[in-house]
């Protein structure tokens, strides 16, 4: 169960993240924040979102945004994810299922007929004051950024 609402005041979280970092999301106050949950490090659907992010970076910034991706991954494997993918953003690693939880983006899943819990593609978008404006759920990586991006725009326009 997510503890977030839309409208509503996300509550602070700390996190270890990429390049030796503890991230809080206060620290993006006054900024727009796009936080994307993504499965797994260095799997194809999780690739190609996290360069479809980079790629629309710059203009993410020029709308007052700033973009974290998390997954459940350890720090090493998120540095070696972002490193070998050339992503220009943090990842933060939420191996206590913290943020997850938080989000509530933890759902059961089956493959090749096995049941586990895993993150469900996830996008939030929070506002300068640090209240949740958008989230999408369910995600589809083709076109997300692109959506995401406008999102942002629309809202940096008020």
């Amino acid at each position: 169960m997510s503890s977030v609402t839309i409208g509503e005041p996300v509550a602070d979280f700390s996190l270890p993240a990429t390049g030796g970092e503890t991230i809080r999301l206060s620290d993006f106050r006054g900024r727009h924040l796009v936080l994307y949950f993504y499965p797994k490090a260095s799997t194809p659907g999780c690739t190609n979102e996290g360069l479809a992010f980079t790629e629309l970076h710059a203009a993410f910034r020029e709308a007052g945004a700033e973009i974290l991706g998390a997954s459940r991954d350890g720090v090493k494997a998120q540095e070696n994810f972002r490193n070998k993918q050339g992503f220009t953003f943090p990842l933060l690693s939420d191996k206590d299922e913290q943020l997850c939880t938080q989000f509530g983006v933890l759902k059961e899943k089956t493959m090749y007929g096995r049941k586990s819990v895993g993150i469900e593609r996830s996008t939030f978008l929070i506002d300068r004051d640090g209240v949740l404006r958008q989230e999408w759920r369910g995600v589809k990586v083709p076109g997300h950024a692109e959506a995401v991006l406008e999102a942002v725009q629309a809202l940096a326009n008020g």
